[in-house]
């Protein structure tokens, strides 16, 4: 398929949004038996242009899950997911894998670099398999590069930099396709403090310079104090969701737990 040609399962959802799930549920059979985990439980939520959300909650309380779903990694086992105007729930592999090649980009806790490559072949690595040309895909990389403040570093392979410098390549990499949408998996969760705060700042101001939607699964309250909305999670539930001014988050806690 070429650009301009993703399925569309169905309108877009009535009241709209970059991305909406209506009635999700999300269920596992454990192999070799016939118990089921019930990881997502009737999950509706929209999630707008330009927002920066949060999700939150303890191990096991089904964020990894949500954001696996809205990564179409997965599909719902009931309800229904939009990406735009694509209810991606009706989408088959091939078109999810398009889908998500072009509307969204990933952050992941463990950078998820490819140590071969140079900083610069890491992030035309997308734009390679996006079908764009190689003078095309090096001016791009080389525009990102140097937005994520890592220009002098262009030729360095992962293993040369610090953590806080590869998350920064992780970022700049998540951007080359241009999406609407980056899903943050714990971005700061390998990083000290000071390197997680620099980490978070790039976030934010990409999310005001390019109106990027930012969904992230984070436990750093650095992280919330940056969000629009914080959604919490429990046992596979929404449990509730605040804004941003109506958190009272302590150092080192989150939802009252160390």
């Amino acid at each position: 398929m070429t650009q301009g040609h993703i399925p569309v399962a169905i309108d877009r959802p009535p009241d709209g949004g970059m991305a909406r799930l209506e009635g999700v549920h999300k269920i596992y059979r454990k192999p070799g038996g016939s118990v089921e985990v019930h990881a997502l439980r009737g999950i509706t939520l929209t999630f707008r242009r330009a927002e920066y959300v949060a999700i939150c909650g303890a191990s096991g309380s089904g964020k990894s899950t949500l954001m696996n779903l809205l990564g179409c990694l997965d599909r719902p086992t009931f309800g229904r997911y939009w990406l735009g105007n694509a209810d991606v729930s009706l989408l088959d592999d091939d078109a999810r894998s398009e889908l998500r090649g072009r509307r969204l980009g990933f952050v992941f806790q463990d950078f998820n670099l490819i140590p071969q490559l140079t900083v610069l072949e890491n992030l035309e690595v997308p734009l390679f398999y996006q079908g764009v040309g190689p003078g095309a895909r090096q001016e791009r990389a080389l525009q990102l590069v140097k937005r994520v403040g890592l220009a002098d570093r262009k030729d360095h392979r992962p293993m040369e930099l610090s953590g806080g410098q590869q998350q920064r390549v992780a970022i700049a990499r998540a951007l080359a396709n241009d999406p609407a949408i980056i899903l943050a998996d714990e971005p700061t969760g390998n990083l000290d403090t000071g390197t997680g705060t620099e980490i978070i700042e790039l976030l934010s101001s990409l999310n005001r310079e390019r109106h990027v939607t930012i969904i992230t699964a984070t436990h750093d309250h650095k992280m919330l104090a940056a969000s629009h909305r914080v959604v919490w999670i429990r046992d596979g539930r929404i449990d509730r969701i605040e804004k941003r001014e109506d958190l009272d988050i302590a150092v080192g806690t989150i939802d009252g737990q160390a």
